[in-house]
């Protein structure tokens, strides 16, 4: 299929699916003459990725490129392979220290976490940011908040073994979590609603 096919295939505007292959989003396709060139079924697959990474999970370029990366050379253990999906997802409010009340919250939960993981910084931040505009966020909502997040994670992990590759499981891990954010957001709020009517 020629550009405007691929346009019309994807609902993606040619003027942005040429500034996908300025960036290096999108891979070129088979060229044909000088000015034209031929897209195929993984042309498709790259644009839909890389418009629910924009326009849906909110990623920058510069994060697409890294989940890009990432998606193309998936390391072989399942566990590497999440080390480095979340490296290569955008984390806001990981340039920071660790707190020492976050390092010791995720101590006392035992859990085996790389000490330069950047969701510690970002975890450190959150809970400063929230404090601040005043949130009371105790240890114990803090450690209550940690469990039910334990619940997602394992449902998330359930999820990624079930892929049938490590590149279907890095694909699963990197595109879910991104793409799988808001609907969390939207099952709390939701949740919250529910609570509330039932306690009166």
């Amino acid at each position: 299929m020629r550009i405007s096919e691929l346009a019309e295939t994807t609902g993606v505007p040619v003027h942005t699916l040429k500034y996908y292959l300025r960036e290096g989003l999108l891979m070129p396709g088979e060229a044909t003459s000088r000015t034209r060139a031929e897209y195929g079924a993984e042309h498709v697959e790259r644009v839909r990725l890389v418009r629910a990474l924009v326009e849906h999970g909110g990623v920058g370029i510069a994060g697409v490129h890294s989940i890009l990366a990432a998606l193309a050379a998936p390391p072989p253990s399942r566990h590497e392979l999440l080390g480095v999906a979340h490296c290569a997802l955008p984390t806001p409010g990981d340039q920071g220290p660790v707190s020492d009340e976050v390092a010791a919250l995720v101590d006392d939960l035992g859990w085996p976490v790389w000490p330069e993981a950047p969701a510690l910084r970002a975890l450190s931040a959150a809970v400063a940011a929230a404090r601040a505009a005043g949130v009371e966020l105790s240890t114990g909502s803090l450690r209550r908040y940690a469990a039910a997040m334990a619940d997602v994670a394992a449902v998330d992990l359930d999820v990624a073994l079930a892929a049938e590759s490590p590149a279907a499981a890095m694909h699963t891990v990197v595109v879910g979590t991104v793409m799988v954010d808001p609907v969390l957001v939207a099952l709390r709020r939701l949740a919250q609603e529910s609570v509330s009517a039932r306690r009166g």
